[in-house]
């Protein structure tokens, strides 16, 4: 059975107070009264109210001293001002202050009651973000990956038991699934992580630098060597160097980068001396390089060489149930940074939007699509109307153009399966419980199809 609200109206008008107490009561609430501020101070002291009615004039205390003293004592209910006398003024102060709303009298039953159910509603969708940001905080945070996917828990498994040692390791998966995050919970989770984590783009610097940025070079080793300089083993002594998109890495390159992790030994370009360096090698890739080493870009032996332990990522579109604490993730790493998203919350019809997008930018593309999405909201709520609108076209959903046609009825069969365990989990927001309960079929059947699948 629901627990009923209670509210406390707040009003020196005896007839008033009798009103919305009866009104209030028929509609299923609990109503306390009070005759003025003071009163009212002396009422929330000692008991928790989810609503507060408060008169803006009354006698001994008005309502604007009481909302500033009650909010003073740290009263958490939504405080909804009433006044005859009410002004665009008057509202503002009171909203400045910090009420939830403002209703001049004299108003509807309707008119009340609506204000309440938006206040409900506002309520439970913040109780939501605490609950999503207690999962984020405690059980679905991995070194600062959020995931409760049982893949990635998976993966985190792996990280622990290859974390303390150097053996090298290849991150596969898209771009924009967390690669860089993956590397660094592996250097922090280990013996390393009170030493350097130096992390390259081999594929954002140009071939004729690369060597120079890896290696370090020597004064006058190339025109602009003015001085001596350390390259990123060196910086990465001790440490973690993550040696991100390897696959850009130019060959002539790849048999330097070979001959310095099989020697643990780097030569400055220009230089005659070599330095051992003891560095933790990570590297990281989006390509296919077991095809790129078939097609002669890629060294076979250097990939023989950083694949002793690989990590495939999983895409964002097969870990549909991240996306609800991902986007309260981002939501909250924006407020850390200034901006006033305590009370941002997204509307259900905008998170099934979210769930059902494909998302080929991963959760890179969920973060920029939140962050923006948060800059265009109104009213402190994330619908449909804020979020880009490749996100709502129904072609993000479909396979890609030129695709073969598949006349297998086994595989047929399997992707309807697929497709409703997925609406499934959309419709329940990743509850796997309720998803069984609407697919009619056992918890341990769905669980065994997701593991089959591979869709959580």
């Amino acid at each position: 059975m629901t627990d009923k609200k209670h509210i406390l109206i707040i009003d020196d008008e005896e007839n008033l107070r009798y009103m919305l107490s009866v009104m209030l009561t028929r509609q299923g609430y609990v109503a306390d009264c009070a005759v003025n501020g003071e009163d009212a101070l002396l009422r929330v002291r000692e008991k928790a109210y989810d609503f507060i009615l408060c008169d803006v004039r009354m006698p001994e205390m008005d309502g604007k001293t009481f909302l500033s003293r009650a909010l003073g004592d740290g009263v958490t209910a939504p405080v909804i001002m009433m006044s005859a006398y009410g002004t665009v003024e008057t509202a503002v102060e009171c909203m400045k202050i910090g009420a939830y709303d403002f209703i001049s009298k004299p108003f509807k039953k309707d008119e009340i009651i609506m204000v309440l159910k938006k206040g409900e509603e506002r309520e439970r969708l913040k109780q939501e973000n605490v609950r999503l940001k207690e999962a984020v905080a405690g059980r679905f945070e991995y070194s600062g990956i959020i995931s409760r996917n049982p893949r990635m828990e998976e993966i985190f498994s792996h990280i622990r038991k290859i974390a303390d040692l150097k053996t090298t390791v290849l991150i596969l998966g898209e771009s924009g699934t967390g690669k860089e995050l993956v590397a660094r919970a592996i250097h922090q989770n280990g013996r390393r992580a009170d030493k350097p984590f130096v992390a390259v783009n081999c594929g954002a610097i140009p071939e004729n630098l690369l060597e120079s940025e890896l290696f370090g070079h020597v004064r006058g080793a190339f025109t602009d060597a003015a001085s001596d300089k350390s390259g990123l083993f060196e910086q990465a002594d001790g440490g973690t160097l993550l040696l991100d998109e390897i696959g850009e890495m130019p060959l002539a390159l790849q048999v330097k980068l070979l001959r310095v992790l099989q020697e643990e030994e780097i030569r400055r370009v220009g230089g005659t001396v070599t330095k051992k360096v003891n560095v933790r090698v990570i590297s990281a890739t989006s390509r296919d390089l077991e095809a790129d080493v078939k097609r002669g870009v890629f060294r076979e032996d250097l990939y023989f060489r950083l694949n002793v332990f690989s990590l495939q990522l999983p895409p964002l579109r097969d870990r549909i149930e991240d996306i609800p604490l991902l986007a309260e993730h981002f939501i909250s790493s924006m407020a850390q940074h200034g901006r006033k998203m305590e009370t941002l919350t997204i509307a259900p019809d905008a998170m099934r939007s979210l769930m059902s997008y494909n998302w080929p930018g991963n959760i890179r593309e969920l973060q920029n699509a939140i962050e923006r999405a948060a800059i265009l909201c109104e009213g402190g709520k994330i619908t449909n109307s804020s979020l880009p609108s490749s996100l709502l076209s129904a072609e993000t959903l479909k396979p890609a153009a030129g695709q073969e046609e598949d006349l297998s009825i086994k595989r047929a069969e399997d992707a309807i399966e697929r497709d409703l365990i997925r609406k499934a989990l959309i419709k329940t927001g990743g509850n796997r419980t309720q998803a069984a309960i609407i697919l009619e079929i056992s918890h341990r059947s769905l669980l065994y199809k997701l593991k089959e699948f591979g869709i959580e």
